[in-house]
This record gives C-alpha cells, sequence and structure tokens, in this order.
C-alpha cells in the first residue's frame, strides 16, 4: 500500500508538472511584443515566436502592438493671432519602437499623445491668423509631427505622420468667407471678361489693319500696272509710228502718191460732221494737180474758175500805205488767198 501511495503521490507531481509547463508556454505573435517581469521587475521583452515562461516567478506585464496605429482626436477649439476661435480635427500616426519604455514611460502614452497634440495646435495656431491657417495645412503638419515626435520618444512612440482633417470657423466667418469668396471670383469674371473684349478689339483692330493695308498694296499695284500698261501702249504705238515713217521713208515715196493721200485725208475731213475745216494755202494747186483722182475720190467733178472774176470780199488796205511796197504785196496775198479758199469752197460743196 505504501508503494502504491508514493506511486500515485509521483504521478500527481508529474501531472501538475506536465501541466505547468503546458500552461506557460507562450507563442507571440508577428508585429506583438511582450514585456516579462521577474518577481515584479523587468526582465526582457519577447518578440514573435515560442517562449516558456517561469511559473509563478514570471508574469506578461504587458502585450504591445508594433503596428503603426492611427489616433483621430476630437475637435479642439484654438485661437488665431487675430483672435478668431476655431476648430480642429487631428489625426496622428504612430508606432511603439521600444515596448519597455512604452510600457514603462508613461501611464497611458495615447491618452498623453493627445494631451500633448491638442496643446502643440493650440501653440502652432496661435502664432498663425486666420487666412494663414486657411492655407497652411502642410506648415501646421509638419511643425506638429516634428515637436510630437520629439515629445514622444521617452515613452517609446515614434510620431510619422500628422494631419489636420478639419478647419472650422465660426458662421458668421463663413458667412464672411463666402461673401469674400463671391466677390473675388466676380472680379475675376470682371477681369477675364475685360481681356477678353480687349483682345477681341487688339484682334478686330490688327485684322482692319492688314486689310487697308492689303488693299492699299493692291490698290498701287494695280495703279502701277496700269500706268505701264499705258505707257507700254503708247510706246508701241509710237514705234509703230516710227516704223511706218521709217518705211515710208525708205520707200521713196513720190509727190504725186502724197497729194493723193492728202485727198483721201481732205475727204475724210468733208464728211459733213465737222462744223469748222480749216484748209490748207496750197489747197488750190493739189486739186488742179489732181483733178483726175479727185473725181475717183468721189470729191466732185473739177472744172476751172474763172479767176478773172474778183472775189466778194476784199481785205480791207490801209489807205495810208497804197504807195507803199509793202503794202502792194500784202494786198497780192490777201487777193489770193480769197480765189483759192474760193475755189476750195466751190469743190467742196460739190
Amino acid at each position: 500500500m505504501g508503494a502504491i501511495g508514493g506511486l500515485t503521490i509521483l504521478i500527481i507531481l508529474a501531472v501538475i508538472l506536465l501541466w505547468l509547463i503546458i500552461t506557460n508556454i507562450r507563442i507571440v505573435p508577428e508585429a506583438t511584443a511582450f514585456v516579462i517581469e521577474r518577481l515584479g521587475k523587468y526582465k526582457e521583452t519577447w518578440n514573435a515566436g515560442l517562449h516558456l515562461k517561469v511559473p509563478i516567478i514570471e508574469t506578461v506585464a504587458r502585450k504591445v502592438s508594433l503596428k503603426e496605429q492611427v489616433l483621430d482626436f476630437p475637435p479642439q477649439p484654438v485661437i488665431t493671432k487675430d483672435n478668431v476661435i476655431i476648430s480642429l480635427d487631428s489625426v496622428v500616426f504612430c508606432k511603439v519602437f521600444d515596448p519597455q519604455l512604452y510600457t514603462y514611460g508613461v501611464d497611458n502614452p495615447l491618452s498623453g499623445l493627445q494631451n500633448l497634440a491638442a496643446t502643440t495646435l493650440r501653440n502652432i495656431i496661435g502664432d498663425m491668423e486666420l487666412d494663414q491657417t486657411l492655407t497652411s495645412r502642410d506648415e501646421i503638419n509638419r511643425r506638429m509631427q516634428l515637436t510630437l515626435d520629439e515629445a514622444t520618444d521617452p515613452w517609446g512612440l515614434k510620431v510619422t505622420r500628422v494631419e489636420i482633417k478639419n478647419i472650422t470657423p465660426p458662421e458668421e466667418i463663413e458667412e464672411v468667407m463666402t461673401k469674400q469668396m463671391r466677390a473675388e471670383r466676380e472680379r475675376r469674371q470682371t477681369v477675364l471678361e475685360a481681356q477678353a473684349h480687349q483682345e477681341a478689339v487688339v484682334a478686330r483692330a490688327e485684322g482692319d489693319k492688314q486689310a487697308k493695308i492689303l488693299s492699299a498694296e493692291a490698290e498701287r499695284d494695280a495703279q502701277i500696272a496700269l500706268a505701264e500698261g499705258r505707257a507700254r501702249s503708247i510706246e508701241l504705238v509710237y514705234e509703230a509710228e516710227a516704223k511706218g515713217l521709217e518705211r515710208l521713208k525708205n520707200a521713196n515715196v513720190s509727190d504725186t502718191v502724197l497729194k493723193l493721200k492728202g485727198l483721201e485725208a481732205l475727204k475724210n475731213v468733208s464728211d459733213g460732221r465737222a462744223t469748222k475745216i480749216f484748209m490748207p494755202s496750197d489747197i488750190t494747186g493739189l486739186v488742179s494737180s489732181l483733178g483726175v483722182a479727185s473725181e475717183a475720190l468721189g470729191i466732185g467733178d473739177y472744172t476751172p474758175i474763172d479767176r478773172s472774176e474778183k472775189p466778194s470780199v476784199h481785205p480791207e488796205i490801209d489807205p495810208c500805205c497804197d504807195d507803199d511796197e509793202k503794202s502792194a504785196g500784202a494786198k497780192e496775198a490777201a487777193y489770193t488767198s480769197a480765189i483759192i479758199n474760193r475755189d476750195v469752197a466751190s469743190h467742196v460743196h460739190r
């Protein structure tokens, strides 16, 4: 009986020991760390893997996640440099880089980070005016990230990024901003319309200018071409006349042919259209020498005229000069001219 009792005790002790070993085996997941204390004092940090804890003596003080955490803090009222109260909603990204510091550095690291973010945000916004705050989000994010990262190093936290999610000014400020935005857009629209009108006017003026220049150039070219054409035509006419005279000169035309051409011209002159006709002084001799030719040309039958008949018109002679030789010559010339004119008139009317 005593042997059986001793064996039973040994079995019980073995079972208890096995149970203690099994219950003190710890598997640490990935991106997680266990902070181990031995008899209430920090001993070590377990990373991902299989670990065996000494029963009763060692305890797991804290399980720490090494993943990056996103902390969305509630909106914080802050006052700008120009005394405008606005509400800012920030988001902080952080992760634990030292589980020991995170466990023993501060009692509640995340709450401490939230309060630190609020005070830092107030300090940064307090140095800015409202307009600068609305347009400087990147600057605010950068300054907050540097300040929080430096302040949380003793807590084992690494602040990787800070973002300002919302900036909410008071309602009256929003109304003023809306009116200002509307006025600015209307001003831009007016400026754009004025610029477009100016460009259109300038383009239209440039077009009119070019059109007038082209029209003037075309008219100038046309006038030049017309003048050149006229000059060329006159030149050709005179060249033709010169060639004709040169050919007549080279042909040695007789006086008879020239007189015949004169009668042809006289026929064209006496066609009854002209009101006045000026006749050459030697027309009588011309008609006398070409009687036959005048009949052929249709001027009229030639009949000798009695030159003894005195003309009805006598030239007036100064009586003071009757004995003068020059006066006698003048009377003879006037008498001869009157006879010739009478003969020509007679032939023309026939």
